[in-house]
């Protein structure tokens, strides 16, 4: 009795919160994510199987080389290195800058080997997301026991 008098209630784990699918009872699941979403809850699938393999303690190029052989077998479209020119005073100048990879042309992921993620780093991922104007960018520090501990998500708020 006390089940059918609470049959009509959708569980918590599906109302309707921004950016992920929700249901209603007997509706089907609806997808409200934009494509950066998508990606990004991809590349961080992709990069807990890295981890997952690897563990921390690597170079950060050896992560890399590894997340994307994983987004192409995954068939996530992706750009390593990618130039970052800077636009200073209507002039393009290559300063060197590069991007560690970028999904897409939408998601920019900025990758580290660290012992801890500094302020600095999450500048630096907010810099590149403004000169390059994209929206998200994932800040993923491979060097902690749990991956999970170590991925930041930002977004450029132009």
């Amino acid at each position: 009795m006390l089940n059918e008098q609470f049959a009509c209630l959708t569980p918590f784990s599906q109302i309707d919160r921004p950016g992920l699918a929700w249901r209603t009872k007997g509706a089907k699941v609806k997808e409200n994510i934009n494509p950066e979403d998508k990606w990004s809850r991809q590349v961080i699938g992709a990069a807990m199987e890295v981890h997952k393999h690897l563990g921390p303690g690597l170079l950060e190029s050896a992560y890399e080389e590894c997340l994307c052989h994983e987004l192409a077998a995954s068939g996530i479209p992706c750009e390593r290195q990618k130039a970052l020119p800077i636009v200073y005073k209507g002039i393009s100048l290559d300063c060197g800058y590069r991007l560690d990879v970028v999904v897409d042309d939408s998601l920019l992921l900025e990758l580290k080997s660290v012992e801890t993620l500094l302020p600095i780093h999450e500048a630096q991922l907010l810099t590149y997301l403004r000169l390059s104007s994209l929206k998200l960018g994932l800040l993923i520090n491979f060097n902690v026991p749990l991956l999970k501990t170590g991925i930041k998500r930002m977004v450029n708020h132009f």
